[in-house]
Protein backbone atom coordinates (compact mmCIF):
# COMPACT_ATOMS: atom_id res chain seq x y z
CA UNK A 1 0.00 0.00 0.00
CA UNK A 2 2.78 2.39 0.96
CA UNK A 3 4.69 1.50 -2.22
CA UNK A 4 1.62 2.22 -4.34
CA UNK A 5 1.11 5.57 -2.60
CA UNK A 6 4.76 6.52 -3.20
CA UNK A 7 4.52 5.57 -6.88
CA UNK A 8 1.27 7.53 -7.23
CA UNK A 9 2.81 10.58 -5.54
CA UNK A 10 5.87 10.32 -7.81
CA UNK A 11 3.64 10.09 -10.88
CA UNK A 12 1.70 13.23 -9.81
CA UNK A 13 4.96 15.13 -9.23
CA UNK A 14 6.24 14.15 -12.69
CA UNK A 15 2.99 15.28 -14.29
CA UNK A 16 3.19 18.59 -12.44
CA UNK A 17 6.79 19.16 -13.54
CA UNK A 18 5.91 18.28 -17.11
CA UNK A 19 2.99 20.68 -17.12
CA UNK A 20 5.08 23.53 -15.69
CA UNK A 21 7.83 22.85 -18.24
CA UNK A 22 5.29 23.21 -21.05
CA UNK A 23 3.81 26.37 -19.58
CA UNK A 24 4.73 29.59 -21.39
CA UNK A 25 5.98 31.94 -18.69
CA UNK A 26 7.83 34.53 -20.82
CA UNK A 27 6.62 36.92 -23.48
CA UNK A 28 8.01 39.66 -25.70
CA UNK A 29 5.79 42.44 -27.00
CA UNK A 30 6.14 45.11 -29.69
CA UNK A 31 3.57 47.91 -29.79
CA UNK A 32 2.96 51.11 -31.70
CA UNK A 33 2.13 53.95 -29.32
CA UNK A 34 0.64 57.40 -29.06
CA UNK A 35 2.26 59.98 -26.76
CA UNK A 36 -0.03 62.74 -25.48
CA UNK A 37 1.22 65.10 -22.75
CA UNK A 38 -0.84 67.52 -20.66
CA UNK A 39 0.01 71.24 -20.85
CA UNK A 40 1.37 72.86 -17.69
CA UNK A 41 2.42 76.25 -16.35
CA UNK A 42 4.32 77.62 -13.36
CA UNK A 43 6.85 80.25 -12.33
CA UNK A 44 5.71 82.50 -15.17
CA UNK A 45 6.38 79.81 -17.80
CA UNK A 46 3.77 77.92 -19.85
CA UNK A 47 4.61 74.63 -21.58
CA UNK A 48 2.82 72.79 -24.34
CA UNK A 49 3.93 69.62 -26.11
CA UNK A 50 3.33 68.25 -29.59
CA UNK A 51 1.39 64.98 -29.80
CA UNK A 52 3.38 62.19 -31.37
CA UNK A 53 3.78 58.44 -31.77
CA UNK A 54 6.48 55.86 -31.26
CA UNK A 55 7.01 52.26 -30.18
CA UNK A 56 7.22 50.18 -27.01
CA UNK A 57 9.27 47.00 -26.63
CA UNK A 58 8.68 44.84 -23.55
CA UNK A 59 9.57 41.61 -21.79
CA UNK A 60 7.17 40.05 -19.26
CA UNK A 61 7.77 37.06 -16.98
CA UNK A 62 4.79 35.35 -15.35
CA UNK A 63 5.69 34.42 -11.78
CA UNK A 64 2.34 32.64 -11.38
CA UNK A 65 -1.11 32.84 -12.98
CA UNK A 66 -1.89 36.14 -11.20
CA UNK A 67 1.37 38.09 -11.02
CA UNK A 68 4.02 38.99 -13.60
CA UNK A 69 7.09 41.25 -13.68
CA UNK A 70 7.79 43.41 -16.72
CA UNK A 71 10.53 45.62 -18.16
CA UNK A 72 9.98 47.98 -21.10
CA UNK A 73 11.78 50.39 -23.41
CA UNK A 74 9.82 53.02 -25.31
CA UNK A 75 10.83 55.63 -27.87
CA UNK A 76 9.02 58.78 -28.99
CA UNK A 77 10.06 62.17 -30.38
CA UNK A 78 8.19 65.37 -29.56
CA UNK A 79 8.68 69.11 -29.25
CA UNK A 80 8.36 70.97 -25.95
CA UNK A 81 7.21 74.60 -26.42
CA UNK A 82 7.86 77.08 -23.61
CA UNK A 83 6.35 80.56 -23.33
CA UNK A 84 7.88 82.93 -20.78
CA UNK A 85 9.99 86.04 -20.28
CA UNK A 86 12.19 85.07 -23.26
CA UNK A 87 9.21 84.64 -25.57
CA UNK A 88 8.71 81.25 -27.24
CA UNK A 89 11.38 78.55 -26.97
CA UNK A 90 11.20 75.13 -28.62
CA UNK A 91 13.15 71.99 -27.78
CA UNK A 92 12.69 68.92 -29.96
CA UNK A 93 13.77 65.81 -28.08
CA UNK A 94 13.92 62.06 -28.37
CA UNK A 95 12.08 60.62 -25.38
CA UNK A 96 13.43 57.29 -24.10
CA UNK A 97 11.18 55.55 -21.54
CA UNK A 98 12.87 52.87 -19.41
CA UNK A 99 10.43 51.33 -16.93
CA UNK A 100 9.70 48.31 -14.77
CA UNK A 101 6.35 47.28 -13.36
CA UNK A 102 4.28 44.62 -11.65
CA UNK A 103 1.40 43.16 -13.66
CA UNK A 104 -1.73 41.74 -12.05
CA UNK A 105 -3.75 39.41 -14.28
CA UNK A 106 -7.49 39.98 -13.93
CA UNK A 107 -10.17 37.28 -14.17
CA UNK A 108 -12.22 37.76 -17.34
CA UNK A 109 -14.91 35.27 -18.44
CA UNK A 110 -14.31 35.85 -22.16
CA UNK A 111 -12.68 33.07 -24.15
CA UNK A 112 -9.30 33.98 -25.69
CA UNK A 113 -9.22 37.38 -23.93
CA UNK A 114 -7.08 38.08 -20.87
CA UNK A 115 -6.97 41.42 -19.04
CA UNK A 116 -4.44 42.94 -16.67
CA UNK A 117 -3.52 46.04 -14.67
CA UNK A 118 0.00 47.31 -14.03
CA UNK A 119 1.89 49.76 -11.83
CA UNK A 120 5.54 50.64 -11.53
CA UNK A 121 8.08 53.31 -12.27
CA UNK A 122 11.19 54.24 -14.17
CA UNK A 123 12.70 57.11 -16.06
CA UNK A 124 11.84 59.29 -19.05
CA UNK A 125 15.03 60.55 -20.68
CA UNK A 126 14.67 63.70 -22.80
CA UNK A 127 17.51 63.99 -25.31
CA UNK A 128 17.49 67.15 -27.51
CA UNK A 129 17.91 66.42 -31.23
CA UNK A 130 19.59 69.75 -32.01
CA UNK A 131 17.47 70.11 -35.16
CA UNK A 132 16.87 73.61 -36.53
CA UNK A 133 13.76 75.28 -35.16
CA UNK A 134 13.73 72.97 -32.15
CA UNK A 135 16.80 73.76 -30.12
CA UNK A 136 17.71 76.19 -27.34
CA UNK A 137 21.44 76.81 -26.73
CA UNK A 138 22.55 75.08 -23.55
CA UNK A 139 19.69 72.56 -23.51
CA UNK A 140 21.05 69.23 -22.31
CA UNK A 141 19.84 65.65 -21.90
CA UNK A 142 17.68 65.25 -18.81
CA UNK A 143 16.13 62.24 -17.04
CA UNK A 144 12.91 62.51 -15.06
CA UNK A 145 11.70 59.85 -12.64
CA UNK A 146 8.18 58.70 -13.47
CA UNK A 147 5.35 56.80 -11.81
CA UNK A 148 3.66 54.40 -14.21
CA UNK A 149 0.16 52.89 -14.16
CA UNK A 150 -1.96 51.19 -16.79
CA UNK A 151 -4.22 48.40 -17.98
CA UNK A 152 -4.65 46.29 -21.07
CA UNK A 153 -6.02 43.18 -22.69
CA UNK A 154 -4.64 40.41 -24.91
CA UNK A 155 -6.54 38.44 -27.52
CA UNK A 156 -5.02 35.01 -28.19
CA UNK A 157 -4.49 34.20 -31.87
CA UNK A 158 -2.54 30.98 -31.25
CA UNK A 159 -0.74 29.43 -28.29
CA UNK A 160 2.31 31.59 -28.99
CA UNK A 161 0.87 34.81 -30.46
CA UNK A 162 -1.60 37.40 -29.13
CA UNK A 163 -2.81 40.86 -30.07
CA UNK A 164 -2.53 43.50 -27.33
CA UNK A 165 -4.33 46.78 -26.65
CA UNK A 166 -2.99 48.81 -23.73
CA UNK A 167 -3.11 52.15 -21.96
CA UNK A 168 -0.23 53.55 -19.91
CA UNK A 169 -0.05 56.76 -17.92
CA UNK A 170 3.17 58.45 -16.78
CA UNK A 171 3.31 61.07 -14.01
CA UNK A 172 6.55 63.08 -13.82
CA UNK A 173 8.01 66.55 -13.41
CA UNK A 174 8.26 68.80 -16.48
CA UNK A 175 11.63 68.66 -18.22
CA UNK A 176 13.55 71.95 -18.36
CA UNK A 177 16.73 70.58 -19.99
CA UNK A 178 18.81 72.19 -17.25
CA UNK A 179 17.75 75.73 -18.18
CA UNK A 180 16.15 77.96 -15.52
CA UNK A 181 14.05 80.01 -18.05
CA UNK A 182 12.30 76.72 -19.05
CA UNK A 183 11.58 75.58 -15.49
CA UNK A 184 7.84 75.42 -14.68
CA UNK A 185 8.40 73.48 -11.42
CA UNK A 186 5.21 71.57 -12.33
CA UNK A 187 4.16 67.95 -12.64
CA UNK A 188 2.62 66.63 -15.84
CA UNK A 189 0.93 63.51 -17.20
CA UNK A 190 1.50 61.65 -20.45
CA UNK A 191 -1.12 59.25 -21.84
CA UNK A 192 0.25 56.42 -23.95
CA UNK A 193 -2.34 54.25 -25.72
CA UNK A 194 -0.84 51.41 -27.73
CA UNK A 195 -1.57 48.31 -29.77
CA UNK A 196 0.67 45.53 -31.00
CA UNK A 197 1.62 41.87 -30.95
CA UNK A 198 2.88 39.52 -28.23
CA UNK A 199 5.01 36.39 -28.58
CA UNK A 200 4.70 33.84 -25.73
CA UNK A 201 7.46 31.30 -25.05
Amino acid sequence: MRRTAIMLAGFVILLTLGASAQEDRSEISLQGTGFFTRDTSGQGVSRTTSDTGGFLLGYRYHINRWIAAEGDYGFDRNTQKYFGSLGESRVQANVHAVTGDVVVNLPLPIRKVSAYALAGGGSLIFDPTGNNGGFVPGAGTQARGAFLYGAGADYALTRHFSLRAEYRGYVYKDPDFGLRPLNTDSWTHTAQPSAGIVFHF
